[in-house]
Parts: structure tokens; C-alpha cells; sequence
């Protein structure tokens, strides 16, 4: 961790325990503690408590490569509970609650490795939103209380590797809730959709690289 907001920075905290390379981490504040959660191909999830710099916290229920982790707003929001999301190359997402040492739920279904996640509460529903390594490529969400796929997105043909849930109103949405997804891939586009049509509404093309 790096101090970024003084002229000269300096390294604050330098966590250890992985013993592969970390390929997502994640911040957050619950109950005035600081909390980070990284992800590694070593296969597990591991929570780290920044204010006293050490692993409070292991999991090793993957059997692939973790992905990406996320801390669950909706859990903690809804029901006071400390729980971490995550995405693996073993084709499942699992939630885990870091507080009391115990997984909660495991999405299964897909045949390929998940490579990212994101929240977006609306409507009164959380959902999960995830990329889907397949041979098209989709992606896909989940409603965490009922578990299943609600929604497909289907023109990227190559990884997509990030997604961000926003709402806009002024963007020329006809129809739909004005709830959107911007994504970015392997195929150097960046893309916008609708989530209540699945329709794509813009496409950025201008990247030379990955």
C-alpha cells in the first residue's frame, strides 16, 4: 500500500502470504476496520486487515486459478456479514464469509474459467455480473438471492476482463430502466449496454493493444 496523496509517497504496508501471483484484490471499510481481499493463482482468497497489517483470513475452496474478488455490499448492507465474492478459473463463483470462516454459496453451471465480477443494486435486487472465458465469450448475470443466469450479452468473441455498472439517463436509451454496463476486452474495444435490453449502444474502437 502507497500513500499517493503527499508529495512524496512512500510504501505504507506490504502484505505476504500468496504463493503465486495475485491477480485481483479489493478495499473495504466494514465496522471502522480496513479490510483488503486478494485473489491468486495459488488458488485461494485471502482477507488482510490493514490497520494491523497482517492475514486474518484464508480460503482455499477453489480448486483453479482465483480471478477476481469482490466485497459484498449487499451483504453487508442487507445483513451485517463480512463476505467476499469470487471468480475462478475452476468455473464457479463462490461467496465466503471472512467474519465466521465459512463459504456461502457456490454459483456452478458454467464450462469455463470466470474472470471478473462486479455488484450493481437495482430495482430492489442485487445481482452479480460476471465474464464468462467461453468460446463466445458472454457475459452474464446472477440474482444472488435466487441463483440463476438472468441476462446475456453476446458480441464480444475474445476475454473480457472488466465491467463497470453505471446509470445513465442521457446516453439515447429507449426503453429500459437506463442501467448500463461498460466493458473492456482483449478485443482493444470498450462497449456499452443496455442490462434490461442486453442491446449493445456504443462501441469505442482506437486501442492498439490489450
Amino acid at each position: 500500500m502507497f500513500d499517493i496523496f503527499r508529495s512524496s509517497s512512500k510504501l505504507l504496508n506490504t502484505f505476504t502470504g500468496h504463493t503465486d501471483f495475485v491477480n485481483n484484490i479489493d478495499y473495504s471499510t466494514l465496522d471502522d476496520c480496513q479490510f483488503i481481499c486478494s485473489g491468486s493463482d495459488d488458488n485461494t482468497v485471502r482477507v488482510w486487515d490493514v490497520d494491523n497489517n497482517k492475514q486474518i483470513q484464508s480460503f482455499n475452496g477453489h480448486s483453479d486459478f482465483v480471478r477476481c474478488v469482490k466485497f459484498s455490499s449487499y451483504h453487508y448492507r442487507n445483513h451485517r456479514q463480512h463476505v467476499i465474492c469470487s471468480s475462478s478459473s475452476d468455473k464457479t463463483i463462490r461467496f465466503w464469509d471472512f467474519k465466521n470462516n465459512d463459504q456461502l454459496q457456490t454459483f456452478n453451471g458454467h464450462i469455463r474459467g470466470v474472470h471478473g465480477l462486479e455488484f450493481s443494486p437495482f430495482n430492489g435486487v442485487q445481482f452479480v455480473y460476471g465474464m464468462l472465458k467461453h468460446q463466445n465469450h458472454y457475459m452474464f448475470s446472477m440474482d444472488i438471492q435466487v441463483v440463476f443466469v438472468v441476462l446475456i450479452f453476446h458480441h464480444y468473441k475474445v476475454i473480457i476482463t472488466m465491467i463497470i455498472i453505471i446509470k445513465m439517463n442521457d446516453i439515447g436509451v429507449i426503453g429500459g430502466n437506463g442501467y448500463t454496463i461498460c466493458s473492456g476486452s482483449f478485443d482493444k474495444t470498450i462497449r456499452i449496454w443496455d442490462i434490461e435490453t442486453t442491446k449493445q449502444l456504443n462501441i469505442f474502437k482506437g486501442h492498439n493493444g490489450y
